[in-house]
């Protein structure tokens, strides 16, 4: 039996994509047809949809390097254009699984939240 999968963005990754949105609406307002927003936004949507056929898609992180600020058991981490990542935690029951996206960030802000230094 197949569970149904639910996208969900929450907390900073809500707030992230709606500036994306309101960005992107900006630029094509402006006449501008290609960006790095525009091509994040696509490709935001492109993941969600491949998170609901397939949750397990992204690259699972080591539960010791999982920042305490998330709060969570388990952590993905989804590659954007331009070196961007999207973060999620699965949580499933009985009846559904659901992926709560929970950051989506640039690398300099992924690798300031995962502790890693510049060589």
């Amino acid at each position: 039996m197949n569970k149904p999968v639910r996208v969900i963005l929450i907390d900073d990754a809500k707030d992230a994509y709606r500036k994306l949105n309101i960005i992107v609406g900006m630029q094509q307002r402006n006449g501008k047809r290609n960006s790095l927003e525009l091509q994040l936004l696509r490709a935001i949507t492109a993941k969600k949809s491949i998170l609901k056929q397939n949750p397990f898609y992204g690259d699972n992180i080591q539960k010791n390097l999982i920042p305490k600020q998330y709060n969570v058991g388990n952590l993905w981490r989804v590659e954007l254009p331009g070196f961007w990542r999207m973060l999620y935690t699965i949580k499933g029951d009985e009846i559904e699984i659901i992926c709560f996206i929970l950051d989506i960030i640039d690398h300099e802000k992924y690798n300031k939240k995962f502790k890693y230094k510049r060589r």
